[in-house]
């Protein structure tokens, strides 16, 4: 019944998603000449685009997953993958229109038709997803799952799916050989063991099965599997080293022998990095440009709030465990480098000038970062460096804690938006740093940016 809905669901996704296209078109050439006096093409001559664009639009879509299952897919995904395939209808409409040396259509239609257009479908999925979610709460539409094993994964998993209960996961019951039938972890109750498992498929209507038990049970985890495919029931394994391994592991072989990368990084891509790294050069430059007025007001007020340096310069760990030296306002009285250097800044730092204090609670001290960018010893986003000796403190204490620098360090990153900054939680940061390193796309970089600079700046543990 649920791949029945599931067919049903896309088919209703598809034409939504190609009557989206259309609508937008008709309303890109309205809003360009509903006013307008002048001559133009009438709306007729823009219609033979539809020709392409509809069966362009729906093969963009499915290439780029956007008419795969959903139901463990965020809605940031979605509008990632709408805004690129949009843009990418777009170049190859602009593309054609060129080669075939036709002038009259106006580019602004078609520059307003991929706005519309991407408005438009994000629109209509997220109110479609809003739809769903309130079906799965009256009880419709949702995969009654069963889970084998009563371990620590077992629970992790049923506490996560009880948390997103927007997936629509009804958790039937627990199968685990070495439990007595009856007892109860995190709600769900066990229903048997695995000789039963077949039985309870059949009766419980069982749509997807997760197994949660140690690949260490051959012979148990054969039977299981077994049993799983002589009655058609989808099944997800949940490794039992899955702690070792990230959310979305990158696979590889060597003869038809499968590889786990256990970490995962999308900026080892080179036209990703590259594009990553156009886009610091650029920013970077004209952040320069356009700072220079208020680095010139910053710079008078350093030097009259206190004697000493204009800029305070530190050596931080980057890229691939190389250190480099980092650039801010000095906010604080002269002092020896190793004091600067093994000495964390507190909320009450008497080190502290008057300036400095509102500079580092504005984040206006980091701006200077912008050379390090330029310089391409920094990032615009990504994990913030630290001083090396606290490196070798946290790559003691803190697990995962150097991975930080598989990527270039950034001026703001996930861990700030989310305000871990100052004197806060090392590990939530690494966590939110690892999230951000694995995760990472150029929209996932315009999120923090603009997260930044609505909040970023000015936060209450910025000291």
């Amino acid at each position: 019944m649920i791949r029945e809905n599931q067919k049903t669901l896309n088919m209703i996704q598809v034409i939504l998603d190609l009557v989206m296209v259309v609508v937008a078109l008709v309303f890109a050439y309205l809003f360009r000449f509903s006013n307008y006096e002048g001559s133009h093409l009438r709306f007729e001559s823009y219609v033979p685009t539809l020709v392409l664009l509809v069966p362009l639009h729906f093969f963009l879509y499915y290439f780029l997953g956007l008419y795969e299952p959903r139901r463990r897919k965020s809605l940031s995904f979605e509008v990632g993958k709408i805004i690129q395939a949009n843009l990418l209808s777009t170049m190859i409409l602009f593309t054609l229109l060129y080669i075939i040396k036709e002038i009259h259509y106006s580019r602004q239609v078609l520059v307003y038709f991929v706005i519309f257009t991407s408005i438009l479908t994000i629109t209509e999925r997220a109110a479609l997803r809003a739809a769903l979610n309130n079906i799965r709460k009256k009880g419709y539409n949702k995969k009654h799952i069963l889970i084998i094993g009563t371990g620590r994964l077992a629970k992790r998993l049923i506490m996560a799916l009880k948390e997103n209960h927007y997936l629509g996961y009804e958790i039937i019951g627990i199968v685990d050989e070495n439990t007595t039938v009856g007892k109860n972890l995190a709600g769900v109750t066990v229903i048997g063991g695995i000789s039963d498992l077949e039985n309870i498929i059949t009766e419980r209507k069982i749509d997807e099965i997760f197994i949660t038990i140690s690949t260490r049970e051959y012979d148990v985890f054969r039977k299981i599997i077994k049993i799983c495919e002589k009655s058609g029931v989808r099944t997800q394994i949940v490794p039992d080293y899955a702690r070792f391994i990230p959310a979305k592991p990158q696979m590889d072989e060597v003869e038809g022998i499968p590889l786990i990368n256990i970490r995962h990084v999308p900026l080892d891509n080179f036209l990703k990095a590259f594009g990553k790294r156009a886009f610091d050069v650029v920013v970077s430059l004209a952040g320069l440009a356009l700072c220079l007025p208020l680095f010139l007001i910053i710079i008078i007020g350093i030097k009259l709030d206190s004697p000493g340096p204009i800029l305070f310069s530190q050596e931080r760990v980057g890229l691939n465990k190389k250190n480099f030296m980092m650039y801010k306002f000095r906010t604080m009285k002269v002092q020896s480098a190793e004091e600067s250097d093994q000495e964390w800044t507190t909320k009450e730092d008497r080190r502290k000038t008057r300036l400095g204090n509102m500079l580092r609670k504005t984040s206006l001290d980091e701006l200077p970062q912008l050379w390090n960018v330029l310089k391409g010893d920094m990032s615009l986003v990504g994990p913030r460096p630290e001083r090396p000796f606290f490196v070798e403190q946290f790559k003691e204490k803190i697990p995962r804690y150097m991975v930080k620098h598989h990527v270039r360090p950034g001026i703001t990153g996930w861990a700030q938006v989310n305000g871990w900054r100052g004197d806060t939680s090392i590990r939530k940061r690494i966590e939110c740093d690892i999230y951000y390193i694995e995760n990472w796309t150029f929209m996932f970089d315009l999120k923090i940016l603009a997260l930044t600079i609505f909040k970023g700046f000015v936060n209450r543990n910025a000291y």
